[in-house]
């Protein structure tokens, strides 16, 4: 395994027009740019920014919850996103005496940011959402008590040490939870669209990874962080990062209560059910980034060399790597192929750990440029490391005057294709059946191959002496290992 592969898979992101769009369309979003809107001469905060009570009724009215028991809270989230975005500029009272006291009121105008919603480039509206994102999830992190007034002291002073919070821990949690989320939307073992049940998810960042059969001290760790999650996605939905479906209320009862007795016993989506939005994923891949992690996107490579290309696709899933390497050569055209062909062939040489991939990567893409590479492959005919690949595309296309490779190539291009697929970590079944084609298709194939001048020889004897399923051959193969071995080191 490359030392370098990246920690999650690539992921196919929605352009940037249609992410923006994605991002206009978040409720909690729109309506913080309504109220921008409606903010004017008349409006008053408080010290912190907030809308004054007094205001959250209009506030309410005018993103159409009049009705809405939850309306004004609706309201003051809407206008904190407002604020925490840049959609509105808050003012401080200009009045020092009147700053100091309890009822201190400021103004509110139109942020800067407001304009740029709809002038804006698709890039501008995206940085706008991702501090609303930042903010959601500060939100979402942050302790719930019931009454604020039992953490104040005599002196003023707020008691955090009561909350039993540690804000770091809580962002950690919950980007785990994200991160978790993240890759099981990209795994090809994954839902792909379909929702993941919450129990699983919670049970991802709590059960450890070699535990057997959970205890109920760990069960019950997985229902409290259920919990937690349910708080947290209902309020991460409205900024648009996920689709949730929230635990069934009947299920949610006090200390000592007992909780309804379910209709179907089978049914998963009760207790909750999540998944991430096109806009979610570029949402948690942004803030990966800005964490440092490796999570790379398809079509990052689309304009780098193709030395670049090749180690970067070397561990994509089979479609994402036939993208990227679409995505490049799209780039340059139907004019540049051959010179496109001559520039993955020039990458794919090397006698490092990561070549043999690399040269089948190289092979795997030269399938996809057409007719125009022929001149650049049969410049390398001659080649000791990618004559024997040369081979292989001309023979598919049916070309003419394909020169028998020597024996000694034969012999290295197989070893070569072991060594890459060892790498890959591909499929066990399938790296069996090449091992076993391979060392099949020649009589006294490893009286041969012991003595090829390739790095990986010794390993990838190793590799046939484990793989292989017979047994008189698998011995046949270590013997020949040690061989390799031996002359390698002499």
């Amino acid at each position: 395994m490359s030392a370098e592969r990246p920690s999650l898979p690539p992921v196919r992101l929605h352009t940037e027009a249609e992410l923006a769009r994605d991002a206009l369309a978040a409720p909690l979003l729109a309506r913080a740019a309504r109220l921008a809107r409606w903010a004017g001469p008349e409006t008053r905060v408080g010290a912190g920014g907030e809308l004054v009570d007094a205001q959250l009724p209009a506030a309410a009215r005018h993103l159409g919850l009049a009705d809405d028991e939850d309306g004004a809270a609706s309201a003051s989230e809407a206008w904190r996103l407002a604020v925490d975005t840049g959609l509105v500029d808050v003012e401080d009272p200009q009045d020092a005496e009147e700053a100091e006291g309890e009822d201190a009121e400021g103004t509110a105008t139109a942020g800067a940011n407001l304009a740029l919603l709809t002038s804006g480039s698709p890039a501008d509206v995206l940085a706008i959402w991702l501090d609303g994102l930042e903010a959601v999830h500060a939100d979402a992190t942050a302790p719930a008590f019931d009454d604020f007034a039992d953490l104040i002291g005599e002196d003023g002073s707020v008691d955090f040490d009561a909350l039993d919070w540690d804000p770091e821990e809580e962002a950690e949690f919950l980007d785990g939870v994200l991160g978790n989320l993240y890759l099981l939307t990209l795994s090809e073992a994954g839902p792909a669209d379909a929702p993941v049940p919450l129990p699983a998810l919670a049970a991802s960042v709590v059960v450890p990874d070699d535990m057997g059969e959970p205890t109920d001290d760990i069960l019950e760790q997985v229902s409290e962080a259920m919990m937690r999650l349910d708080d947290q996605f209902r309020v991460l939905e409205p900024i648009g990062i996920v689709e949730y479906r929230p635990v069934d209320e009947t299920l949610l009862t006090e200390e000592g209560e007992e909780a309804a007795p379910p209709a179907d016993d089978e049914d998963v989506t009760r207790y909750g059910m999540v998944k991430l939005t096109p806009l979610g994923l570029y949402g948690i891949r942004e803030r990966m980034l800005e964490a440092g992690v490796d999570a790379p996107a398809v079509g990052d490579l689309a304009g780098k060399g193709a030395d670049v290309l090749l180690d970067g696709i070397a561990h994509y899933p089979e479609e994402a790597a036939r993208t990227e390497v679409g995505l490049w050569l799209g780039l340059r055209g139907t004019d540049g192929a051959e010179a496109a062909a001559a520039e993955l062939l020039g990458a794919a040489r090397g006698a490092d750990r990561r070549a043999p991939l690399r040269r089948l990567h190289c092979q795997q893409a030269l399938a996809l440029v057409g007719p125009e590479a022929e001149p650049a492959v049969r410049t390398v005919l001659g080649d000791p490391e990618l004559g024997g690949l040369a081979r292989v595309w001309l023979a598919e296309r049916g070309a003419a005057d394909v020169p028998a490779p020597p024996e000694s190539m034969v012999f290295w291009l197989a070893v070569d294709t072991i060594a890459a697929q060892l790498d890959a970590d591909g499929d066990l079944d399938e790296l069996q059946e090449l091992v076993e084609g391979l060392s099949g298709q020649h009589s006294g194939f490893f009286d041969e191959a012991w003595r090829v001048d390739h790095p990986a020889t010794g390993e990838v004897l190793e590799a046939v002496g484990r793989l292989h399923r017979d047994r008189k051959i698998a011995k046949d193969a270590r013997k020949a290992a040690f061989k390799a071995r031996s002359r390698s080191k002499s």
